[in-house]
């Protein structure tokens, strides 16, 4: 009899392990879905922003620092191949952009120009798809973390090698400068 209740004991322990391993896949494969879609909206991004330097480089021509920024943010951000990676390079990018945000309120003219409002448009639209993908990813990111931090998965996740993700945040720089209230000029 107590062979039989080690042994039961023993293949329940087993399938809580690998019903907790299974989890924890799960929970990783859904964030990496959820890197897919913010990588769908980054490369339309990406795809955008030359255009819009361009579009700029003809009214703006003092601010080829900030355009040049711009481009080897878009550079850096390409090349990123990890989500980790990926998201350092996108708050550089997304940095970079927010200065040109600034920088265009000092050309009216080019902020009567259609293309440069049509170019804008598209950027804000896909800024908004970005930001509905990150809330998902970083909730997908949130659900994964607490799996692998909390107990008794936290055991089985260290014997597996799961490990805390990061999550896609705008970054201190971005957060500050967002604080900021916008001027208005008359």
């Amino acid at each position: 009899m107590p062979l039989i209740l080690t042994f039961i004991l023993f293949t329940i322990i087993i399938l809580w392990i690998i019903g907790l391993y299974n989890r924890m896949v799960k929970l990783k494969n859904r964030r990496e879905n959820a890197f897919a879609d913010i990588d769908v909206q980054l490369k339309q991004r990406h795809d955008l922003v030359p255009q819009l330097v361009d579009t700029v480089k003809g009214y703006a021509t003092h601010e080829k620092e900030l355009l040049t920024r711009i481009t080897e943010a878009r550079t850096s951000a390409m090349q990123a191949t990890s989500i980790d990676e990926k998201i350092n390079a996108e708050k550089g990018l997304s940095s970079a952009l927010q200065g040109l945000k600034v920088a265009v309120e000092n050309y009216p003219d080019l902020k009567a120009n259609q293309n440069f409002l049509h170019l804008q448009e598209e950027l804000s639209d896909i800024e908004n798809k970005l930001a509905a993908a990150r809330r998902f990813f970083n909730i997908a990111t949130t659900e994964y973390n607490n799996a692998v931090e909390t107990f008794p998965a936290n055991i089985v996740a260290s014997q597996f090698g799961f490990k805390r993700a990061t999550l896609f945040d705008l970054g201190n720089e971005i957060r500050e400068d967002l604080d900021i209230p916008p001027t208005i000029n008359f």
